[in-house]
């Protein structure tokens, strides 16, 4: 009798469950809920770690379990961002716009609606049309759709370029990275139609509606920790079929797997395409918390950063992925945001928000040179799954394969 997908991962289901019992904590001690104990603004900043860590859970399943280091993929994360930003700001500015314009002698027309709301976006950069990236900005459900049409088919075209070329290795990593600056660079201008380095603004106000930060920070709360969860159980469940066998093959040993006769190229691609929709998400639920979008939010940096809380976390563990991401952001902003005390040697005082990139880079180096599971590796230790006990059970998928006894000897 075939087994359940929890009962074949009963660490999803843990993680479900944790996930769920801190959401509902948090929940009760907000400002939103009445209580009071966590302020709106630590909630958006939880808000924003769940985001990060399905961002996270995105680039461990194609890092970790698929061997391709991509330092492109907050290239994906920021196009869900400004995707979303562009209804918000559109809806925003029209509900402004109509309001202001009702109280005239003479109604406006819909093209004088237009126009000033153009000019009310594109002011900033010396422009009052619409360019044609915001044909369908009056569309709630067009929008939505283009979260994950517009980096779901940017991943698909870059990676079936680069797939079927059989760019491997740190090449293929410094292509995802010339990716994200050549989009980041193109953001910058004013001409790319998203107001250039100004970006998008006030999208923590969502448009029509009249309910308190308090509580639309609680709502965004409650989707981050929801696409996190389901995430976490699409990656779960890629990771633990076949499909979850023949990608780790392919990052042990690719032309073993090429020379069985499986299409490596098409694995790739769709890990690759699957885990730029997941990073698009991920950003369509940040940025409205965060308030704001620009260029600089997708830098090449900003991707790299990824592959730090992946590492320290302990790639190849969905768990050490989300352990990463939620640490290593909380603590940077504990760090950054003037939190932490000042350490005064006398000769020189230690300003942590000077500090913190290099004691991040440090981690990094001791996380990759002394535990390489990272994190998630204690997990393993309390879990005591290091050598898993099979009780001669069959090593393979099929009956007949290497038995754990036969194997060691």
């Amino acid at each position: 009798m075939q087994r359940s997908f929890f009962a074949k991962n009963p660490s999803v289901l843990v993680f479900l469950a944790l996930l769920a019992i801190f959401t509902l904590v948090v929940t009760v001690l907000s400002e939103g809920f009445g209580m009071g104990f966590i302020s709106t603004s630590f909630i958006k900043t939880l808000g924003k770690t769940l985001c990060l860590c399905l961002i996270a859970v995105a680039m461990d399943l194609i890092w970790g379990f698929t061997g391709i280091l991509s330092l492109g993929h907050f290239a994906f994360f920021g196009l869900g961002g400004y995707m979303i930003g562009m209804w918000l700001m559109y809806e925003r500015t029209r509900l402004i716009v109509v309001e202001s314009l009702s109280q005239a002698e003479i109604p406006p027309t819909s093209a004088e609606v237009v126009d000033a709301i153009g000019n009310q976006i594109f002011g900033v950069v010396g422009s009052s049309e619409f360019p044609l990236v915001w044909a369908f900005a009056d569309s709630l459900f067009l929008q939505l759709a283009l979260v994950v049409l517009v980096p779901g088919i940017l991943a698909l075209v870059f990676g079936w370029l680069a797939f079927r070329s059989r760019v491997t290795g740190v090449y293929l990593s410094i292509l995802t990275q010339a990716m994200t600056l050549a989009l980041a660079l193109y953001l910058f201008q004013n001409d790319s139609g998203l107001r250039g380095n100004n970006g998008l603004s006030g999208l923590q106000n969502l448009p029509g509606v009249t309910a308190s930060q308090d509580q639309v920070s609680l709502w965004f709360l409650w989707a981050s920790a929801f696409a996190l969860g389901v995430g976490y159980m699409i990656a779960a469940w890629v990771v633990s079929g076949k499909f979850g066998s023949v990608i780790r093959g392919i990052r042990d040993n690719e032309a073993r797997v090429r020379f069985l006769g499986y299409s490596v190229e098409t694995y790739k691609l769709a890990v690759f395409t699957l885990t730029a929709c997941l990073a698009a998400i991920a950003g369509a639920l940040y940025y409205p918390q965060a308030g704001i979008i620009n260029p600089a939010e997708i830098a090449p940096i900003a991707s790299i950063y990824l592959a730090v809380w992946v590492a320290i976390g302990g790639r190849g563990r969905l768990y050490g992925a989300v352990i990463g991401a939620a640490f290593v952001s909380l603590l940077s902003t504990w760090f950054t945001g003037g939190q932490a005390p000042d350490i005064s040697l006398g000769f020189y005082t230690i300003k942590w928000v000077d500090w913190w990139l290099v004691l991040l880079g440090l981690s990094f180096v001791l996380v990759t040179l002394f535990a390489p599971k990272g994190m998630g590796g204690l997990v393993d230790l309390w879990t005591d799954r290091r050598v898993p006990n099979r009780h001669g059970a069959d090593l393979g998928p099929d009956d007949g394969a290497l038995r754990e006894k036969e194997a060691s000897e």
